[in-house]
């Protein structure tokens, strides 16, 4: 065994990431902004042809420019297949992958095994909500940090394996807008690392770069499809997705717990001037949007393991035996975790049906995964995700609905029923307005339907729901 304890001993970073592995595949769940991929996704294998806005909502979006159809269909083909059980197992693999790859990244960088598993574990810790919650950035937590493995590759040893970023950023921005941080990325390290010794690779990988952000099938307008994801209501005000790190958010708090350390280790390893550049970028991503935490997570993983192993001779090991048989249990644990029956992340089915009965058709207005999970099925929406395909006023309505706000009864308003989860900001603010009935109660979701009121010749009202007045 060599001082670091790298000749045999990957044993222990195999089984910590065998053990993550399980831990998602019992944890895991379907969250916001993952069903309308295969929503869109359904829509696009069937018609063959790439529609023109978003489909399944009533509030007009033409003019929106759909750029992650490769995802879409990915999402759409795992759900078809597998339903709920092919999103959940293709988060775990991409988990499974995305640990791999950073164990990879941190022995080719000369880190030992028990530091290199403490520190996967301690960025799982970081990156929980993100491997826990099936969301569209599934792509990104495998492309991600096989863009940081090849960069790091490339920066101990310059080769022409450089010009695959062109490709990998091509296939990264069909699927996801991750694409976006990896592009800077990767620039940090072209030009205050590579223009140096080779300025011509470097200004044409670069350009190649940005060139294959456009390999969709919106082309040029790829632009404007980023520009509003970038510029969406959500986005500029830091509400759901984008809100900024805040300590009272419990996930929030056990980033900051896992990641200062990180990074003060990751300082301590005398990382290159593109890595801090890198590093000074992704940590202002992550404190302005909690949804970037996994990015910075993942990125400290390496440099934090190496200078963790540079404090002291570690020589934890884990037997041949006791290896092999820990990694066949972890295994078998997360083929148990995904054989199980999901829980519904939104509405249950009946609860669905008896909303779709009672909207009869018209446009039905729910929150987040509800809205998803209807569309999906078939039933058309007022509006949901994609957020950022409609007009910002639109936006900004539903984030009022959605708070819990005055301002957004006005949605409210425009729907005969309502889908939101029981307990949300929504449901609270309609359980405490007039006009609205609850129809239907469970304990994930709750269906109201607006009442038409009737004043009789005693001068005295009655209110019934829309849909036993004969609509």
């Amino acid at each position: 065994m060599d001082p670091h304890g790298r000749t045999e001993q990957g044993r222990l970073t195999l089984v910590v990431g065998c053990f993550v592995t399980a831990a998602c595949a019992l944890l895991v769940t379907v969250g916001a902004d993952s069903e309308w991929l295969a929503a869109l996704g359904s829509r696009i294998a069937h018609s063959w042809s790439i529609p023109d806005g978003v489909p399944f909502a009533a509030v007009a979006s033409d003019g929106w420019h759909n750029v992650p159809v490769l995802g879409e269909l990915v999402f759409h083909w795992l759900q078809a297949g597998l339903g709920t059980r092919g999103l959940l197992g293709a988060q775990v693999v991409a988990v499974a992958v995305c640990l791999l790859i950073v164990s990879i990244d941190m022995r080719r960088a000369g880190a030992a095994d028990a530091p290199s598993a403490l520190v996967l574990i301690l960025t799982a810790f970081a990156a929980a909500p993100a491997f826990l919650v099936v969301r569209s950035q599934l792509f990104s937590l495998v492309l991600f940090p096989l863009l940081v493995l090849l960069l790091r590759a490339e920066a101990r040893t310059p080769s022409r394996r450089i010009w695959l970023l062109v490709p990998l950023v091509a296939l990264w921005s069909n699927l996801h807008g991750g694409v976006l941080l990896g592009v800077a990325v990767a620039a940090a390290y072209l030009l205050f690392a590579r223009v140096r010794r080779e300025p011509l690779i470097a200004g044409g990988v670069l350009v190649g770069m940005f060139a294959a952000l456009f390999a969709t099938p919106a082309l040029l307008q790829t632009a404007d499809y980023y520009s509003g994801v970038i510029g969406s209501v959500a986005a500029t005000s830091g509400e759901g997705m984008w809100r900024p790190l805040s300590l009272g958010a419990p996930f929030d708090v056990v980033f900051l717990l896992v990641a200062v350390p990180l990074l003060l280790l990751a300082l301590r390893s005398r990382p290159a001037l593109w890595e801090v550049v890198a590093l000074a970028g992704l940590t202002m991503t992550a404190v302005r949007a909690s949804r970037n935490e996994v990015w910075l997570a993942l990125f400290l993983a390496v440099p934090a393991a190496k200078a963790l192993a540079g404090t002291r001779t570690w020589r934890a090991a884990v037997p041949q035996a006791a290896g092999t048989v820990g990694v066949v249990a972890l295994v078998l644990l997360a083929v148990v975790g995904l054989s199980r029956t999901p829980e519904p992340s939104g509405a249950p089915g009946k609860v669905m049906a008896a909303a779709a009965e009672a909207a009869g058709g018209t446009p039905i207005l729910a929150d987040g995964i509800n809205a998803e999970q209807l569309a999906l099925a078939g039933h058309r929406i007022l509006i949901g995700n994609p957020l950022d395909a409609f007009p910002k006023a639109e936006q900004r309505l539903y984030l009022d609905w959605l708070a819990g706000r005055p301002q957004g009864d006005l949605e409210a308003d425009r729907a005969t029923t309502i889908v939101v989860t029981a307990g949300s900001p929504a449901d609270r603010r309609l359980a405490g307005r007039k006009g609205f009935t609850e129809l239907r109660r469970s304990k994930q979701a709750v269906v109201y339907v607006r009442q038409l009121c009737v004043e009789s010749t005693a001068r005295l009202s009655y209110c019934v729901p829309l849909t036993s007045a004969g609509r």
